[in-house]
């Protein structure tokens, strides 16, 4: 038994709007294509302490094993989407962090 969900966390800098939409747009039927769900996004993060603040968006989605979240990132058609979230923002992190299921 798996006593642990993946929490995905995005931090990025949308540097060209257009090129972001396109991500937008494809990302969410991929995303529940593995088993994965969209939890919040923040444009104005509050730093409250340490030494590096994010900076921009910062984006969470889960998954319900860590075997979902590792298809979702390396799934070919998420590969080429990708693309585009490359191409109009900074992305600063992708990270997978394990969360007690509930």
């Amino acid at each position: 038994m798996n006593d642990f969900e993946i929490i995905a966390i995005a931090n990025l800098e949308v540097t060209d709007v257009d090129e972001y939409r396109k991500y937008e747009k494809g990302f969410f039927p991929i995303l529940k294509k593995h088993k994965g769900s969209f939890i919040t996004f923040d444009d104005v993060p509050e730093h409250r302490e340490g030494d590096t603040p994010l900076k921009g968006r910062v984006i969470l989605f889960g998954f319900e094993t860590e075997d979902d979240a590792n298809n979702w990132f390396d799934d070919p058609e998420y590969q080429e989407l990708s693309k585009f979230r490359r191409a109009g923002t900074n992305t600063h992190s992708i990270t997978f962090t394990k969360m007690l299921k509930r």
